[in-house]
């Protein structure tokens, strides 16, 4: 496939998206979907950043409730609000705007931080995908927990090349990174690691974007380790894992 092919697709793609959006129902969900998330932003900021009330659990919550108190239809919905799903590819690609800021990071650990990483995004989903194994679940699900621990796009994307459920990936990662945002303090008291670096590393490649926000909360440069872990084990998990299961 040629550039000009390439561009041609995305066109077409997003040109099919928009068409669907422009109808009067379609606006009408996105107004729906944009107001909910504005009301969980400010909830978000009432409860002092808790990982119980994040944006992306109540904004997903109240449009369910809103779907069902309508007696909608959950596809109609999708395709209404398809803009919201397509605009996922172009968040996946803006995350190499943190992994450029915090390049310096990587040339400066090296081989410990890719370590650290690797470590953590293998670990993690294997564990996972242990106990849905050890339970006979089925396959779609088993896959769908190997992309558990990466960001929302990334998880999505990743988990449908190698046979996963894409809505399931994403409610396995808001899962992940709310227990990993409040179980964070008690793991780090008992293993007692006091590096921020560390910390920073540990939210960010395992609670990927919810634990970066905890990480956030406690200082910038744990925020910023944060990101580091969260770009570097989202690409190396995107492209790791449709190679050896898809």
């Amino acid at each position: 496939m040629t550039t000009v092919d390439a561009i041609k697709l995305i066109y077409h793609d997003f040109a099919d998206v928009v068409n669907a959006t422009l109808s009067v129902s379609g606006a009408i969900w996105i107004a729906v979907t944009l107001a909910w998330y504005f009301l969980a932003l400010k909830i978000h900021r009432f409860a002092k950043g808790s990982p119980l009330v994040h944006p992306l659990v109540v904004t997903a919550s109240g449009v369910g409730i809103t779907i069902a108190l309508v007696h909608g239809d959950i596809r109609q919905y999708q395709l209404n609000a398809a803009l919201i799903h397509w605009l996922l590819g172009p968040a996946t690609v803006a995350l190499a705007i943190p992994m450029y800021n915090q390049w310096h990071q990587v040339r400066d650990l090296g081989w410990r931080l890719i370590a650290a990483v690797g470590a953590g995004g293998i670990i993690a989903p294997l564990l996972a995908w242990s106990v849905v194994y050890t339970f006979d679940s089925p396959l779609a699900i088993q896959m769908t927990m190997l992309v558990k621990s990466i960001t929302t796009p990334l998880a999505m994307e990743a988990g449908a090349k190698i046979g996963g459920v894409p809505a399931l990936a994403a409610v396995f990662v808001i899962i992940t990174g709310i227990v990993g945002a409040v179980v964070s303090d008690l793991v780090f008291r008992l293993c007692k690691v006091n590096s921020l670096q560390a910390q920073g590393i540990a939210m960010g490649t395992v609670a990927h974007a919810v634990g970066t926000a905890k990480a956030l909360q406690m200082n910038e440069h744990t925020g910023a380790m944060a990101t580091l872990g969260l770009c570097l084990n989202g690409i190396m998990t995107a492209i790791v894992v449709p190679l050896l299961f898809g």
